[in-house]
């Protein structure tokens, strides 16, 4: 790529932002300037153009979601009842990713754990695993107790018009011996079917365990089939990545044109909570661990711009499992130790639905009227930790857990009502968060064992 070009390109995206800058000011300013909606549509129309220039010029994958998140945006502002009707696209994306999840979980897995030829070294990654996974998981817990309590977003909360026609999702009441006993599989193919994350990791643990223990002429062709389904799955996540734009923007202008631009007026402050807890999870918390462990931030964020992007957009961690752990992989964790932490922490480490979930409890116990004890919100998000492990994969499932939750502890249904017009715009932070930090522990474990490549990730970090 000639300097003349990048500069060039350097010049498009500034005079992008510096467009998005003004529509900013001037949309803001349409009353007193006296516009109409008519000349608000032409002005986003062309600042859309521009980042549509500079995504030829660029031509990369992450640009082309993010600009297809734009256009889905204007489309669901302009022409709400097209998009609305562009829902389908997303969901064949969806479709598409979760035919990905249970061999590539069952492949890297086996992979992972197979090949390692020292079991002690296997023991060592997992109680490191988990202990982190607990502790920072804990970390988000009490932050999010502790931004509802400050914000107090639930006292006096005013219900939006026609929100009590809406329906809530059908739970089953389970007790925690039940949510246990859901982690364990009892037919592998149904786990597959259901698409249940947890069992499926569990089987595959046990069955690469069980291959460490056999000798090499007999664990030898079933790694090399796993190796090899591991190979094909990623390549079959690099096909499906070209439908990740129109799977994308279809997705954002579903959301735009069904709950349009105005849901952000209803329970902002609520939002607000969730957004600025999860920043500071995010500052306090995970910036301090990437420091600690020496990881680049310029080769973090390249890592996971993509797999965010695409979390963001769809509101599902899975969405973005096959990009994630390659894009890992590029910036120097070996695969091992991506194919053990990444799954595992799937299902213990969601950092951002753990805390949505303390932070929606204590919303809907204030909406109620129904003051709860520190002790006793201590109480519920520690349910939480272990009710909401395995929702990672499911768009909204949280909600499912919530509602579960709130009634397992006597507390009234109806503000989740409410909750579940800005849900999409909770979930797309809170599944964010999930990916973060599951591609920052495995940094973390990578860094721990002494297995981190300096190397490859300079080159990574180096490479335009």
């Amino acid at each position: 790529m000639s300097i003349g070009m990048k500069i060039k390109k350097e010049k498009v995206l500034l005079i992008a932002f510096l467009s998005v800058l003004t529509y900013v000011f001037i949309h803001l300013s349409k009353s007193l300037l006296g516009l109409d909606k008519f000349y608000l549509c032409i002005l986003r129309c062309f600042v859309i153009s521009i980042f549509i220039l500079y995504s030829f010029m660029k031509k990369d994958l992450t640009t082309w979601i993010l600009l297809s998140i734009i256009i889905g945006i204007e489309i669901g502002l302009d022409l709400p009842k097209i998009a609305v009707e562009l829902r389908f696209l997303s969901q064949i994306f969806l479709k598409l990713i979760k035919t990905i999840i249970a061999p590539i979980l069952f492949s890297t897995l086996v992979v992972g754990i197979a090949s390692h030829s020292n079991i002690k070294q296997l023991g060592s990654m997992g109680w490191k695993s988990l202990l982190y996974f607990e502790v920072v998981t804990t970390l988000a817990l009490f932050i999010g107790l502790i931004a509802i309590n400050i914000s107090q977003a639930g006292v006096g909360i005013v219900m939006p018009l026609g929100i009590t026609d809406q329906q809530l999702p059908k739970v089953e009441s389970r007790s925690w011996q039940d949510t246990i006993l859901h982690v364990f599989p009892e037919n592998f193919i149904k786990s597959i079917y259901h698409g249940d994350v947890l069992p499926i990791v569990v089987f595959s643990v046990i069955f690469g365990i069980s291959m460490v223990f056999l000798e090499d002429k007999k664990r030898g062709p079933i790694l090399l089939f796993a190796e090899s389904l591991s190979e094909i799955m990623f390549k079959f996540t690099k096909i499906i990545m070209y439908f990740a734009p129109i799977g994308v923007g279809s997705a954002i202008a579903y959301t735009v044109g069904h709950m349009g631009l105005d849901i952000l007026y209803n329970l902002f402050q609520l939002l607000l909570t969730l957004y600025v807890a999860l920043l500071i999870f995010l500052i306090i918390v995970l910036f301090p661990i990437l420091l600690w462990i020496k990881v680049p931030l310029k080769g973090f964020v390249k890592a996971l711009t993509e797999p965010v992007s695409l979390a963001f957009a769809t509101t599902s961690s899975e969405s973005a499992l096959p990009l994630l752990m390659e894009n890992l992989e590029k910036l120097g964790i070996p695969r091992k130790i991506i194919a053990f932490v990444i799954p595992t922490g799937y299902s213990f480490n969601l950092d951002g639905t753990t805390l949505y979930l303390s932070l929606a409890t204590v919303f809907v116990a204030q909406a109620s009227g129904i003051p709860l004890s520190f002790s006793q919100q201590i109480l519920i998000g520690l349910t939480l930790i272990l009710t909401s492990k395995g929702v990672a994969g499911v768009p909204r499932a949280s909600l499912v857990i919530l509602l579960a939750t709130v009634s397992s502890f006597g507390l009234p249904n109806w503000p989740i009502l409410a909750i579940i017009g800005i849900d999409e715009l909770m979930d797309m932070a809170r599944t964010t968060v999930n990916v973060i930090g599951n591609g920052l522990a495995s940094c973390v474990i990578a860094r721990s064992e002494g297995e981190l490549d300096e190397k490859k990730m300079l080159d990574y970090i180096n490479k335009k």
